[in-house]
């Protein structure tokens, strides 16, 4: 039998290929990663169910034949849906609601040859940049007891930095894949608009601004995964352009030299942090010794315009979803089933002029526009993924009393203030654990590029790993630290 130890030292490639080889057998995966996760989990609170039939009584024979075959997966409590298995997007609203069908995303893990173990904690419907909820509790970085994993991935990060599965579901609205990613030291890569499917449910996540994804700690997974999920699927509203050869390839194909911008200055009224400003500097200074020609640049984007326009687009109906979500549950959006943030939002929304929504899509077109502009200019920006690292648990959670939900929303988006940009553009975006602060917690580098893209952050990706390495720095909340 496979040691936890052991297992936690394997990214999900090497898993597989120990399944390949016949060295262990898929079955004995889910069964030492639910021992990973029996171990581990109580300190960090990432999973919130195991799904017993996939590891005690896993059928090896249902499981796909793609390059992931047999490694064990966990998938977010919000979007990413299979039939007949809870999906309570973190809200006693919705506490026992079962999917009714099966997302696209999922067909597609399983294709991969994923098997699914479990469900990761998250916000409230996704809402908050830390993943705390009144059903579940929070989830905090196995980095620091008490300090936040991030939002809205916070579960999916959390445990796959702490070595309980080598890749997760993430889902990406603002920042949520790639903030988990920051404040726990993983790799967060938010795909293009429209790379993965949202249907059949859906054509687009929230109005093209959110895409689906995956939590991973090293770039071959993220490359391997993105070739197994970004394909089309029939009714998708429109096919993105995919680049020469698979993505995997693009781990070792050289680039020419590209046209680098970097910034560290704020969009809020929060200063980064000064190590994390240094990070992106030498990130800098390193792609500029690879042969890039990197310079300082200004970033056309206004945070504070767009809070007001991620209530006017995203909340635009969220009352009528949630009264359908009620209607399948037997309860009643309220106070009593509704965290506080979430409740003052589903009555903004039940009083919304609809024209409020037309013009936050005015707005969402003029910024994709500009910064657009700014990438005819420029290949690549590399910012901080946060200004700050993992805070405290508590202030950036649904359970708030104190401020009105314009004040919540900016107050919620001055440590990740630097994420929301590349959702507005439907561009790709990648948090990578680059260094270390003083204090002890993971510091995350972002990159974006173009819409489209997402092959030059990759081949990017993988220079800066090899260059950056970071998989030799381990939380003291680790599976590879237990020895059964």
């Amino acid at each position: 039998m496979m040691r936890i130890d052991e297992y936690a030292r394997h990214d999900g490639l090497a898993l597989a290929e120990l399944v390949k080889r016949g060295e262990v057998s898929p079955r004995e995966l889910a069964t030492v990663a639910a021992d990973a996760i029996g171990a581990i989990n109580p300190a960090i609170n990432a999973v919130i169910e195991l799904y017993h039939d996939r590891i005690d009584s896993l059928d090896e024979d249902q499981l796909g034949k793609g390059p992931f075959r047999g490694v064990p997966f966990l998938i977010k409590d919000v979007g990413g849906h299979e039939k007949g298995r809870k999906i309570e997007f973190g809200s006693r609203l919705c506490a026992g609601l079962i999917g009714e069908v099966d997302s696209n995303y999922a067909k597609l893990l399983r294709a991969a040859g994923l098997n699914i173990i479990g469900r990761t904690n998250t916000p409230e419907y996704s809402m908050a940049s830390s993943s705390e909820n009144l059903l579940y509790g929070a989830t905090q970085t196995p980095w620091m007891a008490g300090r936040s994993a991030g939002g809205s991935t916070g579960g999916g990060g959390a445990a796959v930095s702490a070595g309980l599965v080598p890749l997760a579901h993430g889902s990406d609205i603002a920042g949520s894949i790639r903030i988990p990613a920051a404040w726990c030291g993983g790799v967060g890569l938010k795909p293009s608009r429209g790379r993965i499917s949202a249907g059949p449910s859906l054509a687009e996540s929230g109005h093209g601004l959110a895409m689906t994804f995956a939590q991973t700690m090293t770039m071959r997974d993220t490359a391997a995964l993105l070739d197994c999920l970004a394909i089309p699927q029939p009714g998708d509203p429109f096919v993105v352009a995919r680049p020469p050869g698979t993505y995997r390839q693009w781990l070792e194909r050289p680039l020419e030299p590209l046209r680098v911008a970097w910034s560290v200055k704020p969009f809020l009224d929060t200063p980064v942090d000064p190590e994390i400003a240094a990070a992106v500097r030498r990130t800098a200074r390193l792609l500029e010794d690879m042969g890039h020609h990197v310079e300082q640049a200004d970033i056309p984007f206004d945070q504070a315009e767009a809070a007001e326009s991620m209530v006017s687009v995203w909340f635009f109906g969220f009352d009528r979803w949630l009264d359908m979500l009620g209607s399948k549950t037997g309860r009643t959006p309220g106070p009593d089933t509704l965290e506080p943030i979430t409740w003052e939002t589903y009555k903004l929304a039940k009083s919304m002029d609809p024209f409020r929504f037309l013009d936050g899509l005015d707005w969402l077109n003029a910024s994709r526009r500009a910064l657009g502009a700014f990438f005819t200019r420029h290949d690549v920006l590399v910012t901080p993924t946060c200004a700050e690292t993992a805070p405290p648990l508590g202030p950036y959670g649904m359970n708030i009393t104190d401020m009105s939900l314009m004040e919540w929303m900016i107050h919620s988006e001055r440590p990740v203030q630097y994420c929301f940009m590349y959702n507005v553009a439907g561009a790709p975006a990648l948090s990578l654990p680059l260094a270390q602060h003083s204090n002890g917690l993971p510091i995350g580098v972002q990159l974006g590029a173009r819409p489209s893209e997402d092959h030059i952050l990759i081949a990017l990706g993988a220079a800066l790993e090899e260059a950056m390495p970071w998989r030799d720095r381990l939380p003291p909340v680790h599976a590879s630290r237990v020895s059964a």
